[in-house]
């Protein structure tokens, strides 16, 4: 889902926009969480309260979250890529609010957490992070199984780690990090200038090289999670075995 975040002052200004009912068919507050106060606008204030004893001035991180246009996208899903968008950015654990917009029938959501962190009563910085939700928003495309908008495409069409959905599906299986599977396996590769010094690189991080049941090189975990070379390595599988001059490889 598409992931807009900014730093704002004015609790009162985006708590009434936050409410307005007017630009929406249907207001749901879902959660008021870590505040005194237990309605948005007393919990927004509060924020801006506690932040009088600091030098901030844009002293909430406001997120909306907007799914594709037809996706089937629950409440838990929305909850889950706040969270997630909250560790991201080093937010995790700071009061926050949930809100559901539902307009044209169609469902959105916005959070607004507080920046300041009251042990030492000082604003959690927020570098880059628009990269960092637009990274965020990529994966969730991606493990959602959506189609990721061009936009996102062209942002990452050079990055030698990006990752399809079927290559994160595999990784997930495997309880593994997509990007460090494909960092390892291209780092193997690229140190490697024949077939054995290869397999004894994948060897060295617990991978077997086997033929696949289609004539191609694969890797295999030790849970036996096969991972095709051709693809986790962005190289074509004739390319692959003429790079070895169509040496055997065991199953």
């Amino acid at each position: 889902m598409i992931l807009k975040g900014s730093q704002r002052g004015g609790a009162k200004a985006l708590a009434l926009h936050l409410l307005n009912e007017a630009d929406n068919d249907h207001v749901e507050v879902h959660s008021v969480s870590g505040f005194m106060c237990s309605d948005v606008e007393g919990a927004l204030q509060e924020i801006q309260a506690i932040a009088r004893g600091t030098n901030c001035k844009q002293f909430m991180f406001s997120l909306s979250l907007s799914p594709p246009l037809g996706a089937l996208v629950s409440d838990q899903d929305f909850l889950d890529a706040i969270h997630q968008s909250m560790a991201t950015l080093g937010l995790a654990g700071q009061p926050h609010i949930v809100i559901f917009h539902e307009k044209n029938a169609r469902r959105h959501c916005h959070a607004v957490i507080s920046r300041i962190d009251t042990d030492v009563m000082k604003a959690i910085n927020l570098p880059f992070f628009k990269e960092r939700l637009c990274e965020l928003s990529r994966e969730l495309y991606i493990s959602h199984g959506w189609d990721t908008p061009k936009g996102h495409k062209d942002r990452v069409s050079s990055d030698p780690l990006n990752y399809s959905f079927e290559e994160h599906q595999t990784a997930k299986r495997a309880k593994r990090d997509p990007k460090v599977i494909k960092a390892l396996l291209q780092q193997c590769w690229a140190l490697s200038d024949s077939r054995d010094s290869f397999a004894s690189a994948l060897q060295e991080h617990a991978f077997t090289l086997c033929r696949g049941d289609r004539r191609g090189f694969v890797a295999v975990d030790r849970e036996g999670t096969v991972y095709s070379l051709s693809r986790w390595l962005g190289v074509n599988a004739g390319v692959i075995s003429g790079h070895w001059g169509g040496a055997k490889v065991g199953h």
